[in-house]
């Protein structure tokens, strides 16, 4: 019996759970849904593929859209291919096995969507803004890192989760003084910025 779309979700949804990989929230990839639809986005560009779950989830909202995205630990890359065949998505998911630091990306976009490595947001955001179309999109998601960036980082034991929750609030710090975007972040799932690229001249 073959499975439907839904079905084949389902189990993706299990196999993260299952093996602690981290994909977004339901509330968060709704938000995202609804954002493509509502702002007719015909192609994203996405840091942090994991195993597929929201590239797969984009291009099922959006008969018209395409994603390239890229990963970079093997065993999730390779997870990541098989989903996308499983559904028939692989004439409009692109899945780069790299790690996006060393990634150069020719072409435009309207969206680029980063659920990456949460120390290196920055990086990212100035590696690939030159991807992004006039008045695109860059959103990124996990910006409350399961609500410790409004704790006191006195209280946050570890020290290396200590540095990455300083590494997002320096990200915040960076969204709200550039000045070339209008930043904003919503209190959805785990916290998501929109950073929308200002047109040349306008406010």
């Amino acid at each position: 019996m073959v499975k439907s779309n839904y079905e084949y979700i389902k189990e993706i949804k299990e196999y993260a759970t299952l093996n602690k990989i981290p994909i977004m929230q339901q509330e968060g990839i709704d938000f995202l849904t609804t954002f493509i639809i509502k702002n007719q986005i015909k192609n994203v560009l996405e840091i942090g593929t994991a195993i597929g779950y929201s590239a797969i989830m984009m291009t099922m909202c959006s008969m018209s859209l395409k994603v390239t995205t890229i990963e970079r630990d093997e065993v999730r890359y390779l997870e990541a291919l098989k989903n996308i065949k499983k559904l028939n998505l692989e004439d409009r998911i692109t899945l780069i096995f790299n790690d996006a630091l060393n990634t150069r990306i020719e072409g435009k976009y309207d969206l680029i969507f980063t659920d990456a490595a949460k120390g290196q947001n920055i990086k990212f955001f100035e590696l690939f803004e030159k991807n992004l179309n006039e008045g695109g999109f860059i959103i990124t998601d996990n910006m409350y890192f399961h609500g410790l960036v409004h704790q006191n980082e006195k209280e946050i034991k570890n020290r290396n989760v200590r540095g990455i929750v300083r590494k997002i609030k320096n990200y915040i710090t960076f969204l709200k003084n550039n000045e070339d975007y209008n930043t904003t972040i919503y209190d959805i799932g785990d916290g998501i910025a929109v950073s929308e690229k200002k047109a040349k001249g306008g406010s």
